[in-house]
């Protein structure tokens, strides 16, 4: 694949996937899943090695990088898992809404802090009834002077529970005949009174923590609005998901290619009939097809980031690198487990914590169904 890339960017490529192996390393990462904790201590190595200020602009005290390299970032901090490399890298997009939206002071309040790695940075848009229909917030913010008092339930967060976390949230302010209309976007720290946060016991998100977000009169200042109110859908509906949706794709583009890698290397050492079982041409078909769907789900994530960091259209790129990179890595993490066998059910072997990722990303992030219906959206004739 290094001949898709420019020295410059595989060099970047391959010192993000070293100060994984040398810095952070397998066992660590594993530990993170098996105890659902949160890799602290990776993410403030993180911050110190800059990867938190990648892609937040010169002029707002960052390195300014672009969405290509932000990919790499992802694709390569995903190698053992797509939890870790969400948890190091996920509020990065996040954060792009403060650059974009932002007031002076609310980046001096929490843009500065997220890239020294003091805080994290979730984002809150489903509801028990708005998961795929994000529009459909129900969630309800008044105004009682200057603050907005907030009350409802939002599912799925994650990382809100989280030390440090203040929680970007899509929230109704108004009513409108186009629900999309009416919408605002709050920032709010979780130690905010009226706010009760549960942890999710899912099968998969286990370092970053899925949560569960009940609202009771929580009051927050204007000043805690991003935005204008009312713009909510845009800053999320577009901008947002589209940043998030190639990172996610290019991590699984990243895990995919840790599985075929633990695969083949056990397929070199697991001795059955007297031979490794890759001598055995139905093993080899299997790793073929592994390499080949990971190669070509790369591809896709690079296309989408490339058009994205030269400010190009690219709403159906993006829904087709989120669809085809999330069922690779659930189809070659689920012939990963076949190959490792019995012992691919252990913790210790990893292929068991990327099947449950794998079968996780064809949900989280937007459905396989809804980048499907937005592709097809992009496909009507003019």
């Amino acid at each position: 694949m290094t001949n898709f890339l420019t020295e410059e960017q595989q060099i970047w490529k391959d010192t993000v996937e070293r100060w994984v192996d040398q810095e952070v390393g397998r066992d660590y990462i594993r530990k993170c899943d098996v105890e659902r904790t949160f890799p602290f201590e990776a993410y403030e190595k993180a911050a110190q090695m800059g990867f938190h200020r990648l892609i937040i602009p010169e002029s707002d005290g960052g390195d300014g990088g672009d969405i290509f390299s932000y990919a790499l970032m992802v694709e390569a901090m995903a190698k053992y898992g797509l939890d870790f490399a969400a948890a190091i890298t996920g509020s990065t997009f996040t954060a792009m809404n403060l650059v974009l939206h932002g007031t002076p002071e609310q980046k001096r309040q929490y843009l500065e802090p997220f890239m020294r790695g003091d805080i994290r940075l979730p984002i809150s848009i489903s509801e028990p009834g708005a998961g795929s229909d994000a529009a459909n917030t129900q969630t309800r913010a008044e105004r009682d002077g200057d603050h907005w008092v907030i009350n409802g339930q939002k599912l799925w967060c994650s990382g809100a529970g989280n030390k440090g976390a203040v929680i970007i949230m899509l929230v109704r302010t108004e009513k409108k005949a186009d629900k999309r209309d009416g919408l605002s976007v709050f920032i709010i720290p979780n130690t905010t009174p009226g706010l009760t946060i549960r942890p999710l016991n899912t099968l998969a998100r286990r370092s970053i923590t899925s949560t569960e977000i009940f609202l009771d009169n929580v009051r927050v200042h204007e000043s805690q609005v991003l935005g204008k109110p009312g713009q909510g859908w845009k800053i999320i509906g577009g901008e947002h998901l589209q940043i998030e949706r190639i990172a996610i794709a290019a991590g699984y583009a990243g895990n995919a290619q840790g599985a075929v890698n633990d695969a083949l290397a056990y397929a070199h050492q697991r001795v059955q009939f007297g031979q490794p079982i890759f001598e055995f041409q139905v093993i080899r078909h299997m790793l073929a097809d592994m390499q080949t769907q990971t190669d070509a789900a790369r591809l896709m994530a690079y296309r989408a980031a490339d058009l994205a960091s030269r400010g190009q259209p690219c709403r159906k790129e993006v829904a087709m690198a989120k669809l085809f990179c999330s069922e690779t890595l659930q189809s070659v993490s689920r012939m990963g487990m076949q190959i490792m066998g019995g012992h691919g059910m252990l913790p210790d072997a990893d292929m068991e914590r990327y099947f449950r990722e794998g079968m996780q990303s064809t949900v989280g992030g937007g459905t396989s169904q809804i980048q499907r219906t937005m592709i097809a959206q992009e496909m009507r004739l003019r």
